[in-house]
């Protein structure tokens, strides 16, 4: 299947979703503090949502089992909440997605709880900047194997590592729809398969890890780790191709 066009309309309502997932994310940075737990966390953007007239899409999709993603310090992706309680010195990933007249938003923020080591302030730092620089280089008729070499030269550049296995990727009124856009440039030079088009709109997720970018799926057969054990940090827009310029649809 192809990537999808959408129109006007179709955008003006994925910009709602977006900025409902935007306003949420702002809500939940300001309630991250040392000692709340993950369920609070995660009950609390629920709330959120809810109160701003979407739906929290992760909640049941693929079974997972909460509705919002939050993964701490090691965990680069897809964090079960649990009842564990953030401490001086976490940092936090928060990844939520919502569905708004049966159109789909997505996004992500990793944070510091109090006071943040220099490492890991220069990892959160590698992926906003990434996904920043990356926005700003996407035009019309550039393929999308370019946005990821791009995505895997601001990585590397900064001493790190992306994510293998796991990708940003296409959305309109399914959550996950083509292309897939990995954070590295896959077999195959950047000049071939498909292009960027005016209309498209997908998400793009830098997933930034320390020493190996091999991932380990926990036990709870949801959370990802990087293999080196260490932490890793994760940001993610979606944003929409309008002009011939990619626009941030997940920011306020």
């Amino acid at each position: 299947m192809g990537i999808s066009i959408k129109n006007k309309a179709e955008i003006q309502i994925l910009r709602e979703a977006s900025r409902i997932v935007a306003l949420t994310l702002d809500y939940a940075k300001s309630i991250i503090s040392d000692g709340i737990s993950l369920l609070e966390i995660d009950s609390a953007i629920e709330s959120k949502i809810l109160s701003l007239g979407a739906i929290p899409s992760f909640k049941g999709l693929y079974g997972f089992p909460n509705s919002a993603c939050i993964s701490v310090n090691e965990v680069v992706i897809h964090g079960i909440p649990t009842d564990y309680r953030l401490k001086n010195g976490d940092i936090v990933g928060i990844d939520i997605g919502t569905k708004y007249k049966n159109y789909y938003g997505d996004g992500a923020i990793t944070v510091g709880v109090g006071n943040v080591a220099n490492q890991d302030m220069k990892l959160m730092d590698c992926s906003l900047c990434t996904l920043e620089n990356t926005i700003n280089s996407i035009k019309s008729g550039m393929r999308f194997k370019e946005i990821s070499a791009i995505l895997q030269e601001n990585i590397e550049s900064r001493g790190f590592l992306p994510l293998f296995g796991y990708c940003g990727h296409g959305i309109g009124t399914k959550p996950h729809e083509e292309p897939s856009i990995p954070n590295y440039l896959e077999s195959g030079m950047k000049i071939a398969g498909p292009k960027v088009k005016d209309g498209m709109v997908f998400c793009l997720e830098p997933m930034v890890c320390q020493k190996s970018g091999e991932p380990v799926v926990l036990s709870d057969n949801w959370s990802v780790v990087s293999k080196d054990g260490l932490n890793t940090s994760h940001h993610e827009h979606t944003v929409a191709i309008i002009d011939g310029r990619a626009r941030i649809l997940t920011e306020l």
